[in-house]
């Protein structure tokens, strides 16, 4: 064991977090949905919604069994949703193919929807303590300032880099542990805009600190002017219902239930496609504009409510989609905006 992993160890069965709920009974089923949920994702913001889909689905079967709508309905608020379809997916195959249990084969895991090479490490490495690397965000953080790696790390040349680390430092012993304490080295001290380096237990070996500079590690993206786009929610409102669409299966909010959309403020040939006529519209408001911002661009959404005194029977004609009872609320998946003004609606509708 290096001196490195052997402080980090040290460290972290003083200090590290050993109480999270996917700490506790560990099987591969319930790591594996923590490390898909953490993805990208705050420990305080993961723990509610894995309590409550461990609640839902307690094994892998009842998740793979579960309609997808149930599956995104959960998932609603925690963003990034092709983890959630991905998260289906994978359950289906270990189901299927895998008679309910999940593959202990490094590569066989990596292969699963959703499922890459530090997330399929992590879950070996604490179930059944196999001795594999793991590279999350956290750990490339700490890697990056302990060994001075320069660059940003989504480039390819960086992570190899880093990789090598990874898998130099990783002990074959403890390694369950070592990859902890690693994740909780980055959460809780190696933090990303204020590191504790006076509490870190590798201080003395690293190399940005020796430096002066460990806010310069890792390398920052460069950055791009994210695009602005704009759309219209059409919001169909009849008797305390609004109609909802289920968006196609790939692209933004895939498989989420969403307003129709429309790219102008013009929304004429939405209402004649689904045989609205002015006369069945009662009021017509536009509400306030917000933007919705994505990884790669700015969404710039604007409302307009219509309220209809007849409920059309082309709408449900028209595509895939249902009248959603906002007093009595269809468990489904909404797009994050959708969730926000359906919240708000009631008021609107006063």
């Amino acid at each position: 064991m290096t001196p490195f992993a052997q402080a980090i160890i040290t460290w972290y069965d003083a200090y590290g977090r050993k109480n999270l709920p996917w700490q506790q009974n560990k099987t591969a089923y319930s790591v594996w949905l923590s490390e898909i949920m953490l993805q990208q994702t705050q420990v305080a913001t993961v723990i509610p919604y894995y309590q409550r889909f461990l609640e839902r689905f307690p094994t892998v079967i009842e998740l793979a069994n579960a309609e997808q709508d149930e599956v995104l309905h959960l998932w609603t608020g925690l963003g990034y949703y092709a983890r959630a379809r991905n998260l289906h997916k994978a359950a289906k195959i270990v189901a299927n193919e895998y008679h309910g249990e999940f593959p202990t084969d490094i590569e066989q895991l990596n292969a699963l929807p959703g499922i890459g090479r530090s997330t399929a490490a992590a879950i070996l490495s604490s179930v059944y303590k196999q001795p594999h690397a793991i590279l999350d965000g956290n750990v490339k953080r700490t890697l990056a300032r302990s060994f001075a790696v320069d660059g940003w790390p989504g480039q390819k040349k960086v992570e190899n880099q880093l990789w090598e680390y990874a898998q130099q430092h990783t002990p074959k012993n403890d390694t369950d542990k070592y990859n902890q304490a690693m994740m909780d080295m980055g959460a809780m001290v190696c933090t990303r805009s204020r590191p504790k380096c006076g509490l870190c237990p590798v201080e003395n070996l690293c190399a940005a600190k020796a430096q002066g500079n460990p806010l310069d590690y890792p390398g920052k993206k460069p950055k791009k002017d994210k695009p602005i786009k704009q759309t219209w929610f059409v919001m169909l409102h009849y008797n305390g219902q609004v109609w909802l669409e289920q968006r196609p299966p790939a692209g933004i909010w895939g498989g989420l239930y969403c307003f129709p959309e429309n790219s102008t403020a013009d929304i004429d040939e939405q209402l004649a496609s689904r045989h609205i006529n002015t006369n069945s519209i009662k009021r017509t408001q536009q509400l306030i504009a917000f933007r919705h911002t994505f990884s790669h661009y700015h969404l710039d959404i604007t409302p307009i409510l219509l309220d209809l005194s007849n409920q059309p029977d082309a709408v449900m004609e028209a595509s895939k989609g249902l009248w959603y009872n906002l007093s009595q609320p269809k468990e489904v998946g909404l797009a994050a905006p959708v969730k926000q003004l359906l919240e708000s609606l009631p008021f609107e509708l006063q």
